[in-house]
């Protein structure tokens, strides 16, 4: 059995170590959260305020115990930390750095000089005192074993000046700081913050907390100097004074889980989530997820080293938080959570636990699959996690995908083959990216909005499309989920509303080409499979031309002939007349023959 993790608590000034109160204010958050009191703990908390005043015996600065990792293996520790920072996130949420109060830095950084911040002005600035108090630290630490370090004020300073620092044997479990001034340029001792570029090999993780009525703090966390560490932000008083006393931090619910989580692991909430689980179909929304994760586990199947050990830390967060997204909407709406997607969730704060693989996707018919898998093929399926992966391996889990769904695997191919010809009919003479991921991302927020949330009918090869429009009111545009329905509602879309939303100024060229690509794949899909043609697509795409040279019209009258918003509008055009050209040569167009010889 593995030995509890020892509290190194390091005060900030004034009191400092003649106030206990942090214990008692710690042991109650601890016991609220669920959580072990602090009695039976190992607890550390160096007494050294009288070493920040003077130095009486000369001394050295204890020397750098942990030295920089060489390049493959500081790759290696910063994806594990990552890894590591992503567990504890998820027991948190998401950080916020914070912007900062102008003046407010400039103030704490001139304060210091004052004669209440002196203990913070003499370890910063005479090395005698420095390395009295590191010195006296270490002594009483052990020379092996796993610490928490909580650092308060001047004690966050002193926690990062003292981590490379370490006994060798000993590993650094969590982090915590608390109103901690080492964003500002006068705490930078020694050139810490040059010496953190990377985290150190043993420290498991770090998070700061801020409060908003901390004015050491100067409303901004850590993230902005020390990029690998998470920010939280807080708020418990609106008291200046009182908001940088440890008190208020350790009173927080957050800081309090960040601190059990690094003494005693997670408190997790999975199992609970497993329990919500019934036996319900899916909707359209959840269906759609569902069928996204299992792509990814398919294409995960494909991969191997690097590849696979970054793809599968992406995943990992991006099915936790779908899991956690879906839970908390249906929660809200008063609906139960089928038992297909609680089935998926995992104790996200634990590395170790198993990626719960979704089960082989059902059976669909060929028509309900075109739109879904143009959309699936075309959209970023770990979002917002990018990476660069062969286009065959893509296409390998997609016709494993189709295969399960009793469509054969060459639907899978077809799916991919009809993707790359409508990029190559979009943009001759420009080469072909086989997928332009992220493209909807760009104003489709703003096209949603301004085309009246798209309250659309069920399109044809989409089933449920205004249940899909009414699923991304709640989980919005953002993350994988929000992606897949934005996406899958401009594709579907229909009438004047979107052919206005796709011609306005408001939404990019970026994202019309990305619209039309996607219904040209669609289209492209249909025919390659030998089933019936989408009458619809023709007058969609004809109101999307007429207002987009409406709008063009009406901007020419003015505008200067090279504006950007002019070139917008004139690539705009091109587009979709390059899709008309192509519909009509294919015999596609509303009243000629689809027999005839195409040209």
């Amino acid at each position: 059995m593995t030995t509890a993790p020892i509290l190194l608590f390091l005060h900030g000034v004034g009191k400092g170590d003649k106030d206990d109160n942090w214990r008692v204010t710690l042991s109650k958050t601890l016991e609220q959260l669920g959580y072990p009191a602090l009695e039976d703990a190992r607890i550390i908390a160096p007494k050294y305020a009288h070493a920040l005043k003077d130095w009486d015996v000369k001394e050295d600065i204890p020397d750098v115990t942990l030295k920089a990792p060489a390049r493959d293996a500081a790759r290696q520790n910063r994806r594990a930390f990552e890894a590591r920072m992503g567990a504890i996130e998820s027991r948190l949420g998401r950080h916020e750095r914070g912007q900062g109060i102008p003046g407010l830095d400039a103030a704490v950084g001139v304060g210091i000089a004052a004669p209440f911040f002196q203990q913070a002005h003499n370890y910063l600035t005479r090395p005698q005192i420095r390395a009295q108090v590191l010195n006296r630290i270490l002594a009483s630490l052990p020379a092996s074993g796993r610490l928490v370090i909580v650092g308060h004020s001047l004690g966050s300073v002193i926690a990062a000046d003292l981590l490379r620092r370490l006994p060798a044997g000993l590993e650094v479990a969590g982090m915590v700081t608390i109103g901690s001034p080492l964003a500002n340029g006068a705490f930078d001792v020694d050139k810490l913050k040059e010496t953190l570029r990377e985290p150190p090999t043993s420290l498991s993780w770090w998070v700061n907390f801020w409060n908003v009525s901390d004015p050491i703090a100067a409303h901004r966390g850590l993230s902005s100097v020390i990029p690998w560490l998470v920010d939280f932000r807080i708020e418990t008083t609106k008291d200046l004074i009182q908001g940088h006393l440890a008190k208020e931090y350790l009173q927080s619910e957050a800081v309090g889980t960040a601190i059990g989580f690094a003494l005693h692991g997670s408190a997790s909430r999975e199992v609970s989530i497993r329990e919500l689980g019934v036996d319900v179909p899916l909707d359209p929304a959840e269906s759609l997820v569902m069928l996204a994760l299992r792509y990814a586990h398919l294409m995960r199947q494909q991969l191997k080293g690097d590849e696979l050990d970054r793809f599968t830390g992406a995943l990992r967060r991006v099915q936790a938080d779908a899991v956690q997204e879906i839970v908390v909407r249906n929660q809200e709406a008063g609906k139960s959570v089928p038992g297909e997607v609680t089935r998926l969730a995992f104790d996200a704060s634990d590395i170790t636990a198993p990626l719960v693989e979704p089960l082989p996707s059902r059976h669909r018919t060929k028509e309900d699959a075109v739109v879904l898998l143009t959309v699936l093929a075309a959209e970023n399926v770990i979002r917002p996690y990018e990476i660069d992966l062969p286009r065959d391996k893509w296409q390998a889990a997609m016709k494993d995908l189709t295969a399960e769904m009793g469509l054969g695997s060459q639907y899978g191919l077809d799916v991919f083959e009809a993707a790359k010809e409508a990029r190559t009919e979009l943009t001759p003479g420009r080469g072909v990216n086989w997928i332009k991921w992220g493209a909807l991302s760009v104003g489709a927020a703003a096209l949603v909005v301004a085309t009246g949330g798209l309250a659309l009918a069920a399109a044809p090869g989409l089933a449920g499309a205004a249940a899909l429009t009414s699923a991304l009111a709640t989980f919005g545009p953002g993350g994988m989920i929000g992606g897949l329905l934005t996406a899958g509602t401009l594709v579907s879309a229909g009438g004047g509303g979107i052919a206005y939303g796709l011609a306005g100024q408001g939404t990019s060229a970026d994202t019309l080409e990305a619209v039309v690509e996607r219904r040209l794949a669609a289209t492209m899909l249909r025919q390659r499979q030998k089933l019936e043609p989408d009458p619809a697509v023709w007058g969609i795409l004809t109101q999307i031309e007429r207002e987009v040279r409406r709008e063009y019209e009406r901007m020419d009258e003015f505008s200067d002939e090279a504006s950007p918003g002019i070139k917008e509008l004139k690539r705009k055009i091109v587009t979709v007349e390059l899709a008309l050209r192509y519909l009509s040569a294919k015999g596609l167009e509303p009243g000629l023959n689809p027999d005839r010889e195409t040209p």
